[in-house]
């Protein structure tokens, strides 16, 4: 018997390599003799680095950084130094977790502690740098991230504009004689599951402004400001990349890593995948066990069940989801390569005792699982 258990983290509650432990001590109740596999996974946002670096002979790296509204962060960076591969999480230097509900204000957050990361990527000898997109605090179309590369955006005046993406209202001029001449040389691929322009109804400040700060009236404002800004990047860069789908994922950062550093995008679980070896890992696999905090009908937006399940397809592998809760549509999997999926609680629980015992509650199951599955096998 072949196992391989590729979940995601348990949000608040477990790391990926965590819950992936957990579901592997219940299957080996049943299961001694079983082959298992543990595959920590994640969809590029948050604990992405995490689970690489779990699965790979990788190193945490860490550097001082400017926070999303200039204050000294800490921010942590993987690096894989086999590939020259660094991994970035947008969310550790410009993301929302780093301010509280009232400091959100996606008029002046900036991503330039992004491009801080970058450099210590660069400086470290990085090829290839990924990008992790997701949590973001900013709405500046990446020109944070670009100003610490080197780039520069000024007024009529031939001033800098101050951090945020409402200054890109007052955009003159973009200088890029400046830009750090390493990037021409790194390849850069951003994990991204969104596929919305820049702007329009559809683009970044209209979407994601609002859980960023911005009122409805900032939401038109920024939008205006960044097709300003796009606008002056396609005289400056000879292209438009404002349509491009992703160019509006983190307010605009898929924007400049397109049309700036040249990136390619794929969904954040197919990047972890690749790093990870999760297709060769399934190769004469008799199971898959995925999972994450809640799997619902959003699962199908490119999280982590609907990418294991579709990566296992190709091999014909089943995949069963353990889950923290089961929400509203997730039956609508079913269709997509998920072949059951449980709920871990045991009973009537607060979210407090469920987060608690979650590694408890993961074994559990997991070993009802393999009794159930070794039942339907006489």
């Amino acid at each position: 018997m072949k196992v391989v258990i590729a979940p995601d983290s348990f949000k608040d509650s477990l790391s990926a390599q965590a819950v992936a432990q957990a579901i592997a001590g219940g299957l080996r109740e049943v299961w001694p003799d079983a082959r298992l596999i543990e595959c920590p996974m994640a969809d590029g946002g948050e604990g992405t680095i995490d689970a690489v670096l779990a699965a790979c002979d990788g190193q945490w790296m860490s550097v001082q950084v400017s926070g999303p509204l200039g204050q000294p962060v800490q921010a942590q960076w993987g690096w894989l130094a086999a590939s020259r591969t660094g991994i970035i999480e947008m969310a550790m230097a410009s993301g929302l977790q780093l301010l509280s509900l009232d400091e959100r204000d996606a008029t002046v957050t900036s991503t330039f502690g992004t491009g801080q990361l970058i450099n210590a990527a660069l400086d470290a000898g990085a090829e290839r740098i990924i990008l992790a997109i997701g949590g973001s605090a900013t709405n500046d179309a990446g020109t944070g991230m670009l100003s610490a590369l080197g780039a520069r955006f000024v007024d009529q005046h031939d001033q800098p504009l101050v951090a945020g993406g409402l200054a890109l209202q007052q955009l003159a001029r973009i200088d890029l004689s400046g830009l750090d001449p390493r990037l021409s040389s790194v390849q850069f691929e951003v994990a991204a599951d969104v596929n919305n322009p820049l702007c329009g109804v559809q683009g970044a400040s209209h979407i994601f402004g609002p859980q960023k700060g911005a009122s409805p009236e900032q939401v038109l404002t920024l939008d205006a400001a960044l097709a300003h800004f796009a606008r002056h990047s396609a005289q400056a860069l000879g292209k438009d990349e404002s349509e491009y789908p992703g160019s509006g994922a983190a307010g605009g950062m898929g924007f400049a890593a397109k049309a700036y550093l040249n990136a390619s995008f794929r969904p954040g679980v197919e990047v972890v995948a690749d790093l990870t070896g999760l297709a060769e890992a399934l190769e004469g696999a008799d199971l898959v066990i995925t999972g994450e905090g809640r799997f619902d009908a959003q699962t199908l937006r490119g999280k982590t069940p609907f990418g294991v399940a579709r990566i296992a397809r190709r091999s014909n592998v089943p995949v069963i989801v353990l889950a923290g809760t089961l929400g509203e549509g997730y039956a609508e999997l079913y269709g997509h390569g998920i072949s059951a999926a449980f709920a871990v609680t045991s009973g009537p629980m607060t979210l407090e005792a469920a987060c608690a015992n979650a590694a408890t509650l993961l074994h559990d199951r997991a070993r009802d699982l393999a009794q159930l599955w070794a039942l339907a096998a006489r």
